[in-house]
């Protein structure tokens, strides 16, 4: 699985100091994008100049139009390309000439595209400082945790503390529902301490070693977990950023939440941005869970369902 930055399995797109940059890596491609040194190359060079002549500065035009003309000519092209597909813009506008690379190349474009798509920052007040990378980390924004909504039992879950009657997955209760009315499960601790986990391989979900230590795009954790009415309970929750090495680089873990008897039950959302971390992130390891506060037997600790660990730009 490659990110939008591998360009669907044939390009190379990274972030570099001033521009992202395209690389091919199939050699049938580098063939005819280099071109040869003979005649095609050299046809290739005339073609090119007669169209940036074209689109640039048509002969003839007082000094005063020329300028204003060419405002105009890449007001427009921007005006068709932000409707191209972001793989066309990469894979073939970028190459048709200069002025249509630094066309693509411009924040411009991609501030636009976004818009268009309806891509927007997380806080509003923000602005990206590269809305290219924005976009396509914004297009491959997804929940890297498996199985955050107990629908499939608990695969992929290690369950490190099974305490008291163990963890157990029960239905949400239609009048106590979550904002997002499609989660349907949730599990449930019991008397003694529950916890699970879930480490995540950012390499194998497809993000490159030169966007975790040279970009570094923001993690986003969140979880949602809610105490029984009738009885009081724990919720812990550590989430770690890890090396190749399993080393902890990172680690959000704040005070357990108590919650008393005769509560509101209600269902609150713990959300932490990891930012700014060092090089060397490899893994996030998610661990959650807590138990009831007053030894009942059965399943009347906290709950925890709707679980994610997002990597998406920061501003």
């Amino acid at each position: 699985m490659l990110l939008p930055y591998d360009e669907f399995s044939s390009f190379s797109v990274w972030s570099d100091a001033s521009e992202l940059t395209v690389k091919s890596s199939s050699r049938s491609f580098r063939a005819q994008s280099t071109g040869s040194k003979g005649q095609s190359g050299r046809r290739m060079g005339q073609s090119q100049a007669k169209k940036e002549s074209y689109v640039g500065k048509p002969e003839g035009t007082p000094d005063n139009m020329q300028s204003r003309f060419s405002e105009v000519s890449v007001f427009l092209l921007e005006e068709i390309l932000v409707q191209v597909p972001a793989s066309d813009l990469v894979h073939r506008c970028r190459l048709v000439s200069s002025l249509w690379r630094d066309v693509v190349d411009s924040a411009s474009l991609w501030k636009r595209k976004c818009k268009r798509e309806g891509l927007r920052p997380r806080d509003p007040a923000s602005s990206p400082a590269d809305w290219r990378l924005f976009y396509f980390l914004s297009q491959w924004r997804r929940n890297l945790l498996s199985n955050p909504r107990a629908e499939e039992a608990f695969y992929n879950w290690t369950l490190c503390s099974n305490g008291g009657d163990k963890w157990k997955i029960e239905p949400i209760d239609p009048e106590h529902a979550l904002p997002d009315d499609t989660v349907q499960k949730y599990f449930v601790t019991s008397y003694s301490l529950c916890m699970k986990s879930q480490i995540i391989d950012l390499r194998k979900e497809g993000y490159s070693v030169r966007v975790l230590d040279e970009i570094r795009p923001d993690i986003v954790c969140s979880d949602w977990y809610a105490p029984r009415w009738d009885c009081g309970s724990k919720y812990e929750v550590c989430i770690q950023l890890l090396s190749a090495k399993h080393e902890v680089i990172q680690q959000f873990e704040p005070e357990p939440v108590i919650f008393p008897q005769w509560n509101d039950m209600e269902w609150k959302e713990m959300t932490h941005v990891f930012s700014g971390y060092g090089r060397g992130v490899r893994f996030v390891k998610f661990s959650h869970g807590g138990s009831d506060t007053q030894f009942w037997a059965g399943w009347y600790g906290i709950r925890v369902t709707n679980s994610s660990v997002v990597v998406e730009a920061g501003a």
